[in-house]
């Protein structure tokens, strides 16, 4: 018996490869298959399972391309109502693979869908569950997700409760818990680095396991401090229940190499969005007017995703040579399907067409901080999470969260100069060049963000600070 867990940093999320006597199940696959296949092909295995754990909402699954390149059957829990073929599994249900078993345990809570995998190796004995969304490292689901008229959060924690004391709790100390996500995915609020872990030392550590907890507790904690999720969940919700367009034919698509003259066009022509992926001091530097930069060594596809709102969005892209296919590939993973070309030769064929350029003003911490020296009543714009600002902040800064920042630009000024910043630099310059696009022209970006700036002697508060920018 072989289980790998193959783990995707940007989203933070675990997909599984379990593999028995030449047959092999795959668990919540991103929308890229090749590498299933390759290690399929490698152990000389048949796929014969594609387990979901729920419909997710953070990404497409590769499930419907993979059982087509395959033949493997698509596999969800109770309440699954997928518009293609799939096996509808009951609770308490034993897929045979190979030399072990796999047993289907319904866990509703952060789905009504949900459902957890119970490994049972060649001997019988429990080895390992993949808890999904139902169980982390150090949390659990939320349950706001699936909200319905007739189902409340408050309802769907009740549910998520019961699974883990009647169907997880119970099971050995023993047993290796595989979840689907990791530290910072949306899907949860607590959760740890660890992406893998004993069961018996979550029952120790993970609050929401608390062996005296009621209920009532539960659902409060639970509940508690919920940020609202990112608009692309709905989307990437439908697409995993109804199905999607094939990868290749999205990869082909996205991959049209595009002169500067044809870009400019293109751009034109179907009012896509130009998105710039390169690093932010690079983009900083230069680049096409109106584009917004998200650089893709970062959380890419969740800020893709938090602050593009309509996933059929023609997208142009910029991109540092070499990268492309990442590029769309990392589109994909979140549903944006939509790229319909890239800058051949990067910026620097747009720089040599002699085309129109942008810069964002940047400067160093040590340069923020003698010029809010000089002039206390710098307008500071902080664009971390809330939860981040309220820790510390620079005293006179003004929140405004980058996920949310649509909803904050009646709040900032258009005519004065404003200083925005972050943790380290990479949201900042995305905030930036989003109001540059909005017609905010003195926007300066702080290098290094508050970690630089906590070194300064710039007065910092760790209290809600109710400053404004008036």
């Amino acid at each position: 018996m072989k289980v790998e867990q193959i783990y995707t940093g940007c989203l933070a999320q675990g997909a599984y490869y379990i593999e028995s006597n030449g047959e092999a199940a795959i668990i919540d696959p991103l929308r890229e298959i090749k590498p299933y296949l390759e290690k399929a092909e490698k152990d000389n295995a048949k796929i014969k399972y594609v387990l979901e754990t729920h419909f997710h909402a953070d990404f497409v699954s590769g499930h419907v391309d993979l059982a087509k390149a395959t033949g493997a059957t698509i596999v969800f829990g109770p309440n699954a109502q997928p518009t293609f073929k799939a096996h509808i599994a009951t609770d308490g249900e034993e897929l045979k693979l190979g030399n072990v078993t796999i047993e289907v345990l319904h866990t509703p809570g952060h789905t009504m869908e949900s459902t957890t995998y119970l490994l049972k190796d060649e001997n019988g004995k429990d080895y390992a569950i993949f808890s999904g969304d139902t169980l982390f490292i150090g949390d659990v689901g939320r349950p706001d997700l699936a909200v319905k008229s007739d189902l409340t959060e408050e309802q769907l924690a009740e549910h998520l409760y019961d699974s883990l004391r009647n169907k997880i709790m119970p099971l050995a100390d023993e047993v290796i818990v595989y979840p689907a996500h990791g530290a910072g995915s949306a899907c949860g609020k607590n959760m740890s680095k660890e992406t893998t872990d004993l069961l018996g030392n979550q029952k120790k550590t993970n609050y929401a396991l608390r062996a005296d907890m009621t209920k009532e507790e539960f659902v409060k904690e639970v509940t508690e401090g919920l940020l609202p999720p990112p608009g692309y969940f709905p989307m990437n919700v439908k697409m995993n229940k109804e199905g999607y367009a094939n990868i290749d034919e999205v990869m082909t698509q996205g991959l049209h190499e595009l002169s500067p003259d044809a870009f400019e066009a293109a751009a034109n022509e179907t009012g896509a969005l130009v998105l710039d992926t390169r690093k932010p001091e690079t983009f900083a530097a230069g680049f096409i007017p109106n584009s917004i930069n998200i650089g893709i060594d970062g959380n890419f596809a969740p800020w893709v995703g938090a602050l593009i709102p309509d996933v059929k969005q023609p997208i142009l892209f910029v991109a540092d040579e070499g990268r492309e296919e990442e590029v769309v590939t990392r589109l994909a993973r979140v549903g944006y399907d939509n790229a319909i070309g890239y800058l051949k030769g990067g910026f620097e064929s747009w720089k040599a067409a002699g085309k129109e350029t942008d810069t964002i003003d940047s400067i160093s911490a040590e340069e923020f901080a003698k010029r809010y020296e000089q002039n206390n009543v710098l307008k500071v714009v902080d664009v971390r999470k809330p939860g981040e600002y309220q820790a510390e902040h620079v005293e006179t800064a003004h929140s405004a969260p980058l996920d949310y920042l649509n909803e904050h630009l009646a709040e900032l000024p258009k005519e004065e100069q404003m200083y925005l910043h972050c943790a380290g630099g990479y949201r900042s310059m995305i905030a930036a060049s989003i109001l540059k696009a909005r017609g905010f022209d003195n926007v300066v970006n702080v290098e290094g963000g508050f970690k630089a700036i906590a070194e300064t002697a710039v007065p910092k508060t760790a209290f809600v600070c109710p400053s404004t920018l008036k």
